[in-house]
């Protein structure tokens, strides 16, 4: 748990609209828009299974995490529980991992919003609309966590009502038999018509499982937001327990309507499915209307990386795991040193645009780093549960939020995490990401093992 470092304290700022806004934002992520094409490329109509499982197993670690937050309303986030329960390694290692994660993936929402931002701007350096986003996020976070709730709201709300826009059309155009300038007709059909629902054999239906985990990357994010909830014992089984609802209609009926619209053979791996279905149902602004729509998803993601670091890194400051100007708050109780040194790394996106011009092969790489990174944490949060299991039973016992399958799920989710890295080895652009990974946690292992040496030397030093 924290230490006390003086009257400083984030503020519990966020009401149910906003926790209830952030879950459903993180749950919808960049992968699902930037993604979709390729995942149904490589898997066909099996792709809607390889969500579900993804949803169903991260659906257990959700709730594990929501006992574990609730068994002591100290705890600030999962770096907090990972220290009291498996020892200071396990916070050390969560809590920079998670900020890395984020960091990553605001790198790769750098590179998409540069991307689409040549939509409207082609003669403009994509340096520029990278650099403006970093510092709009910036100037915006640096104001209140109010504020940071305020913009996630509207920026998941865009996005719902997309999603919502896109099976209602599509709905409409099955029903009405809807049929292409190619002459294909819109039918439900398309689901199983074209080599069955696994076309692709049981390798692709694998092989889609990478993109997909990272779809699903920020589904945490509403733990780390839980410090700063007014109400977490309401809120927090809240936004958890709508997890399922949230999947089969965001991403399970989105991909459904895509699929029965547009052949699956017929979707193009480097386009957005979202934005073919609607320039096919003759909506001339479609195009522009869902580059807005996908670019506001990746400020969001962004915007999610920015506000989830500068709180870790003020965590991990408290314990000591970080240098201890991150513990400083502003004013206006914003992590405000944390948020500044975030924004600095995020702009290696920028970087990485002049290193690899190709924006989906750059986003490859970098999500599925982005996806093993998290899947550790996901893991210690497992870890942390069954520790808390093992030492805790009295709390587990009085819990009112209790996780289904206890023990069992968790090993069961542990076992699919390992599966899916497995999985990454077997595609040559996930495999390259997974020989990277390591250095990420040797990094961590020596920086653990000088931060150690070095809090032993101050010890010893005082009288």
């Amino acid at each position: 748990m924290h230490q006390d470092t003086g009257e400083e304290h984030l503020k519990r700022s966020l009401s149910n609209r906003h926790i209830q806004l952030i879950a459903i934002g993180g749950a919808i992520g960049t992968g699902l828009f930037m993604g979709s094409g390729k995942t149904i490329s490589l898997a066909g109509p099996s792709i809607i299974f390889v969500y579900m499982i993804i949803g169903f197993m991260l659906f257990f670690v959700m709730r594990a995490m929501g006992e574990l937050l609730l068994s002591n309303l100290q705890y600030k986030s999962f770096s907090d529980f990972a220290t009291d329960l498996l020892g200071p390694w396990a916070g050390f290692f969560t809590g920079w991992t998670y900020w890395f994660c984020w960091v990553v993936t605001g790198i790769a929402d750098v590179v998409a919003i540069a991307g689409y931002a040549q939509f409207w701007f082609p003669e403009l350096p994509q340096w520029m609309p990278a650099l403006m986003c970093v510092a709009l996020l910036l100037s915006l976070n640096l104001a209140t966590v109010k504020l940071f709730g305020e913009m996630e709201f509207w920026f998941a709300m865009v996005k719902i009502v997309a999603i919502v826009c896109l099976i209602l059309v599509g709905i409409y155009m099955v029903g009405t038999g809807y049929t292409s300038p190619s002459g294909t007709r819109a039918a439900l059909s398309h689901l199983w018509a074209d080599g069955g629902m696994f076309p692709k054999g049981i390798m692709g239906f694998f092989a889609g499982f990478q993109i997909a985990v990272f779809a699903f990357v920020g589904i945490e994010l509403v733990g780390a937001a839980a410090a700063e909830t007014k109400d977490p014992e309401k809120t927090l089984p809240k936004a958890i327990n709508s997890i399922p609802i949230r999947i089969i209609m965001f991403y399970v009926l989105a991909l459904i309507t895509i699929m029965c619209v547009t052949p699956w053979n017929s979707v193009h791996a480097d386009k957005s499915p979202f934005v073919e279905l609607f320039l096919l149902a003759g909506l001339p602004a479609a195009a522009g209307v869902i580059n807005f729509v996908v670019m506001t998803s990746a400020a969001s993601s962004a915007n999610s990386g920015i506000f989830s670091t500068s709180r870790m890194l003020y965590g991990l400051a408290q314990e000591g795991d970080a240098p201890e100007g991150f513990a400083r708050l502003s004013s206006r109780a914003v992590p405000a040193r944390g948020l500044l040194f975030s924004c600095i790394c995020l702009l290696g996106g920028v970087v990485l645009i002049y290193i690899e011009p190709n924006v989906m092969t750059a986003f490859t790489l970098v999500t599925t780093i982005s996806a093993i990174c998290f899947m550790f944490v996901w893991a210690i949060i497992l870890l942390s549960y069954l520790a808390y299991r093992k030492h805790r039973p009295a709390l587990h016992a009085a819990s009112k939020y209790k996780m289904p399958g206890g023990v069992g799920m968790c090993w069961a989710c542990l076992a699919f995490f390992a599966f899916v890295l497995g999985l990454l080895a077997l595609q040559d652009d996930t495999r390259q990401a997974l020989y990277v990974t390591p250095l990420w946690f040797i990094a961590l292992a020596v920086g653990y093992g000088a931060s150690r040496t070095g809090r032993a030397a101050r010890a010893a030093r005082l009288p």
